[in-house]
């Protein structure tokens, strides 16, 4: 199990839940939470990530508030600061450089999380492994600058799922594929946005989701080491 920690950034400190293998040595992950926040499903998936040999570090991009229901997600999502969160991210890819001290660290997001996570990347070269889950970009000025992204990439998607269609996903892996970027798409039949998500059994699909998860963690050992 983790702990929330406090880690550096620009001189101050901002909170994360950080998860270590039991062995004290691997590779980072950050990961990016949904809209809800750094909510239980969240440390999951980085306790999840630890038991397979992974630091994995989720910073808090709300500062402590989480959200049940979907009018107050929104209302936090639209109101994150894109240069902050950037900070964030940014700072908790420096942190797992240093506890694991590897030079590359995987990313992995989901929804609002995703869209992030490939801001990351565009932003940082040390992220070599980008995995998006369903990954959205609802700020008009947040596009990522495609072209910058180092990071091999590997997405999980639904196919019936109003933010990111077949249509976008597919569009975008043309368009990752056309600037010479390492990308695999998986668009996952019968599921729900949101799909992973196993604290809302209205949408979770067990079958897809452990399937998702093999391929995640494969793709993280292959390209993290």
């Amino acid at each position: 199990m983790g702990n929330m920690i406090e880690y550096k950034i620009n001189g101050s400190t901002t909170p994360g839940y950080l998860a270590e293998p039991l062995s004290g040595e691997g590779p980072g992950v950050v990961v990016i939470q949904e809209w809800w926040g750094l909510v239980d499903h969240i440390k999951d998936v980085c306790d999840r990530l630890a038991a397979q040999g992974f630091f994995a570090l989720a910073p808090d991009l709300y500062k402590g508030r989480v959200s049940s229901e979907p009018d107050e997600a929104a209302k936090e999502m639209m109101a994150l600061k894109m240069d902050e969160a950037s900070k964030d991210m940014s700072g908790a890819v420096e942190e797992l450089i240093r506890r694991t001290g590897k030079d590359g660290v995987g990313v992995i997001g989901f929804c609002m999380g995703g869209g992030l996570a490939y801001v990351l990347a565009s932003k940082n070269p040390h992220v070599k492994a980008l995995v998006p889950f369903y990954g959205v970009i609802p700020w008009p000025d947040a596009t990522p600058d495609y072209s910058k992204i180092e990071a091999a990439i590997q997405g999980h998607y639904a196919e019936k799922d109003d933010f990111a269609s077949p249509e976008i996903v597919r569009d975008l892996e043309s368009n990752l594929k056309g600037l010479g970027k390492t990308v695999e798409f998986y668009i996952y039949p019968g599921t729900q946005h949101a799909f992973f998500n196993d604290a809302r059994p209205e949408i979770y699909d067990a079958t897809a989701s452990r399937q998702a998860w093999d391929r995640t963690i494969e793709f993280l050992k292959d390209h993290l080491g």
